[in-house]
């Protein structure tokens, strides 16, 4: 299949809300919720597609003709490339009900595996989404990274044990869900974490620990205070607050700050390999990639995936070839032009 039959296919299943569009610029979804969309004024979602186009890249043909090498260490773990599926959840309420978020992550996760990249998945209200998606993990040597809520620490707790019991790569916490009205309902210490609160939790999971929603350099500098292995510079709490900047705006701030310290992925509104190499520029090490991966398996589940990740690849490839980068190491700031 080709990338537009992929994305036709999956418009005869997905929706109402999410209209699988050629390019998922958060436009047609804007505030609609349930759904794809953000809290008013319904602008997160476009404008982290619009501030990735406002960045160029600088060609520079002369250089060594070589391939390009994309792979990515991360973790002692090399992946193929510098690409993660982003985790979602509740997909029958905002994506429609061809698939539960149990059968999407069995597709999504041993998808990815066999691209040789890593899976983030969500996690719900539904204590067995998660245990689910450790278990799709397990099948395919533990490659996954389950990402859990901001509940009170006793749940976290419960849900770490799941995953060491599993030995599972890595974990994550999506800490910008922290104003989500069923964490806010839970007591104690549900939704916001202090550094003391993720420093313990961090301790207690035992493997490598990613907090995925930073958007400012001083919460950078307390994930790696907090002993993160990782961060996510995302702003998906956006649909819970809005009126935040994109994750382009932020991340070279971030960057210069702790990327000496603490390995930078970058969430939200990356759509092309040209994205991706835009974003590496900035200061991130990877980054992650939601919608369009679950518009794809919406379309033709793991052949979807893999037609999605051949083209963002290939033009991620092509566009270092045109840059002068032979490697990922090669791409810093002098590979873009910001007028």
């Amino acid at each position: 299949m080709t990338y537009p039959e992929v994305l036709a296919a999956a418009r005869d299943c997905i929706g109402p809300y999410c209209k699988a569009c050629p390019v998922c610029n958060g436009r047609a979804c804007g505030n609609a919720m349930p759904g794809p969309g953000c809290k008013y004024p319904g602008a997160t979602a476009s404008r982290n597609f619009d501030k990735w186009q406002e960045i160029f890249v600088n060609m520079d043909t002369l250089c060594k003709n070589v391939e390009p090498d994309i792979s990515f260490e991360m973790f002692g773990h090399r992946f193929s490339a510098p690409i993660f599926a982003a985790p979602l959840g509740s997909l029958p309420m905002h994506y429609g009900p061809k698939h539960t978020d149990f059968t999407y992550n069995s597709i999504l996760v041993p998808a990815a595996a066999n691209y040789g990249i890593a899976a983030l998945t969500g996690d719900g209200v539904d204590p067995e989404i998660m245990k689910s998606s450790v278990q799709d993990m397990v099948k395919v040597g533990g490659m996954g990274i389950p990402t859990i809520k901001p509940w009170n620490k006793e749940f976290v707790f419960e849900k770490l044990d799941i995953v060491e019991q599993a030995d599972i790569f890595a974990v994550a916490m999506d800490v910008d869900g922290a104003g989500l009205p069923f964490l806010k309902a839970m007591n104690p210490n549900a939704g916001s974490k202090s550094v003391d609160e993720m420093r313990e939790i961090i301790d207690y999971a035992g493997r490598p620990f990613i907090i995925k929603g930073i958007m400012t350099v001083a919460g950078a500098r307390k994930a790696v205070e907090a002993g993160a292995h990782a961060i996510v510079v995302s702003n998906h709490g956006g649909r819970v607050q809005g009126g935040v900047p994109s994750t382009a705006e932020v991340l070279p701030a971030i960057a210069d700050a702790v990327k000496d310290r603490i390995t930078i992925l970058v969430d939200g509104g990356i759509r092309s390999g040209v994205d991706v190499f835009r974003a590496l520029a900035l200061g991130a090490d990877g980054v992650l990639i939601g919608r369009p991966i679950l518009t794809a398996i919406y379309g033709a589940g793991e052949e979807g995936f893999k037609v999605y990740m051949d083209k963002i690849v290939g033009e991620l490839k092509s566009t270092m070839t045109m840059c002068g980068a032979a490697t990922l190491k090669d791409i810093d700031r002098s590979k873009i032009w910001q007028g």
